[in-house]
């Protein structure tokens, strides 16, 4: 039994109020013999034990009718009366993230699910509210034949989607229901790293998981250009999870460049020089298995000449020595296309800018910054040694910094911090240093990471054309990102193109790489791909599941009809208000014809 209005119980502590009155009216006095009276005595006692049957029974009518008021005022509900079940808010919670693609018995364990869901909603009555949330949170509310079709023009999404946010919503719609029953019934494979953020839904929930082991699954978990951008060398790595030995293929283009073997988590490293040039699409496949969706990884990569680099004399030996490296490895050449200099000194921008080595010259270092439009500039200088944080240079530490401070509105990134402080700034075509790229002032030139860092800055953030990504967007279906400005359109390898009206926007849903677009120019690409978490097709069985959903209020159940009946479980309890005013009116009957019949003794 359940109420609507628990409070209403507590008048039923008003049925104290007829059993004092039945105790106080009891006449406890001394007993005197009048002889006068004696010939009553018998009569007396024919009738006393009926008057005590009386009052006894007044006081249990009058109690009996105080809870019964007490009782339909709370609005019960009791389980088991009438036939099928009542008004139930139910919001079924349908699963359709990727994992559910997996193939068992010859078919998705989506179908399974869909079933479900089809079935649950055929049992519903017109007096029921439903809605139906998938993996992605959209929330659908409707009548039974609406949902249906809804049901069957569902597919797998092509990412893992948000099931905790699905279910809050699920749990919000049915909460705020008018109807005294409230169910959330689940459908799904119970994907653990799907479920893992799950929170408890504070009401009756139903759980729905098809018994049985995921399938075994082979996967490409990473799948990288490195470096993003190829000058033209630039080798391709990959991670591949299978329990024993696989084929893959690496793909670029339209074009096969690699083929082998790896086993579980063994590392993949090919190294290419292709002749393509510019953005470029790849993959990395696998034979294909009972989950084909993460049997391929994608990636992208931009393939041109080397960015030509010149290097000052003040930006000291250390740059030199790192320039001369990458020359040997063809990811850098001399020219005048990147220019590392020192402030005071620089020309134009696209450059790697420095503080000048004498701290005099830095009113001309400023002056130079405002003239080329950069919107930073360097205050006093600090000797306390600080860590650096940011840009891959964790570890890393300076001694010698300017403050830099910031003047204009013109769009920046911080890339390093050292202190707290803005130490590696960046820009439209410049990065900006605090610091001089010497073991006096920072341990950064002597670090490993020194080169790695400087060609990244040369080739991704200054050597690429203006406005160009510098490397690739990677992202989950759907998720948020950010163009380059002036994109205008995005399309596929197949040359699909969607155009675009804003630069934050929404990656595509479908898999794969994009390329951005300026002008019909590639400027960038977005490489979607699923979480690698979906393909840890581990499963929580449907107790588990239940258990961690809503507790002691979770039912779990591994067949499609055993669902429906959890679900409506709640809904077959009907309002008992009717039968307990019908009930309190016969104890008011009762007590008036036992007061009357009890007056003629009395009197």
């Amino acid at each position: 039994m359940s109420f609507l209005a628990p409070l209403f119980l507590l008048l039923g502590a008003a049925a104290v109020v007829p059993l004092l009155l039945h105790l106080l009216r009891r006449n406890v006095t001394a007993r005197v013999d009048f002889p006068a009276a004696r010939y009553l005595q018998r009569a007396e006692q024919e009738h006393s034990r009926s008057l005590r049957l009386r009052n006894l029974l007044l006081m249990l009518l009058r109690v009996l009718l105080v809870l019964a008021i007490a009782l339909a005022a709370a609005r019960p509900f009791v389980a088991g009366l009438g036939v099928g079940h009542g008004a139930t808010a139910l919001a079924i919670v349908l699963d359709n993230s990727l994992s559910t693609s997996a193939v068992e018995g010859g078919a998705p364990v989506f179908d399974q699910l869909r079933r479900a869901a089809r079935e649950l909603l055929l049992a519903a009555t017109p007096g029921d509210q439903l809605w139906l949330v998938t993996a992605d949170g959209r929330l659908r509310s409707g009548m039974r034949d609406a949902l249906l079709s809804e049901v069957d023009a569902l597919a797998p999404l092509e990412g893992s989607g948000d099931l905790a946010l699905a279910l809050r919503r699920a749990t919000a719609a049915v909460q705020a229901a008018p109807l005294p029953a409230r169910v959330v019934a689940v459908a799904t494979d119970g994907q653990r790293s799907s479920w893992a953020g799950a929170v408890r839904t504070g009401v009756l929930t139903a759980v729905y998981a098809p018994v049985g082991a995921p399938p075994a699954n082979r996967a490409v978990l990473v799948a990288t250009a490195d470096p993003s951008r190829w000058t033209p060398r630039g080798a391709v790595h990959a991670r591949i999870d299978a329990a024993d030995s696989v084929g893959y293929r690496i793909v670029l283009g339209d074009r096969t460049i690699a083929r082998g073997a790896a086993g579980r988590d063994e590392p993949v490293t090919v190294r290419v020089a292709p002749p393509e040039r510019g953005w470029q699409s790849g993959r990395v496949e696998l034979e294909p298995d009972d989950f084909p969706a993460d049997d391929a990884r994608h990636f992208a990569v931009w393939i041109g000449a080397a960015p030509a680099v010149s290097s000052a004399a003040a930006a000291g030996p250390f740059v030199a020595t790192a320039l001369s490296a990458l020359e040997a490895d063809g990811r850098a050449r001399a020219g005048n296309d990147v220019r590392i200099a020192t402030a005071d000194a620089v020309a134009s921008l696209p450059a790697l800018i420095l503080p000048p080595a004498d701290p005099v010259r830095i009113g001309a270092a400023n002056r130079e910054l405002a003239r080329l439009g950069i919107p930073w500039r360097f205050g006093p200088i600090e000797h306390a040694a600080a860590a650096v944080r940011g840009n891959r240079l964790d570890g890393v530490t300076v001694a010698e910094r300017y403050r830099l401070r910031r003047e204009g509105a013109t769009p920046s990134d911080t890339l390093a911090t050292a202190g707290g402080d803005a130490w590696i700034v960046a820009g439209p075509g410049y990065v900006l240093v605090a610091s001089r790229l010497d073991p006096a002032a920072t341990t950064l030139p002597v670090r490993a990471a020194f080169v790695p860092w400087l060609a990244d800055v040369i080739g991704l953030r200054l050597g690429a054309p203006a406005g160009d990504l510098g490397a690739p967007i990677q992202a989950a279906p759907g998720a948020a990102i950010t163009l380059p400005p002036g994109s205008d359109a995005i399309e596929n390898s197949s040359r699909t193109r969607r155009s675009v009206t804003d630069e934050r926007t929404t990656a595509p849903l479908e898999r794969g790489v994009w390329f951005v677009l300026r002008g019909g120019r590639r400027i960038g690409a977005i490489v979607v791909d699923a979480p690698p978490e979906e393909s840890a097709l581990a499963r929580w069985s449907a107790g588990e599941l239940a258990t961690r959903l809503a507790g002691r209020d979770g039912h779990a159940s591994g067949t499609a009809d055993a669902w429906v009946r959890d679900a409506f479980a709640a809904g077959t309890r009907r309002p008992a208000v009717t039968p307990l005013l019908m009930l309190a009116l016969l104890l008011i009957a009762a007590e008036a014809i036992a007061v009357r019949t009890s007056r003629p003794t009395a009197a």
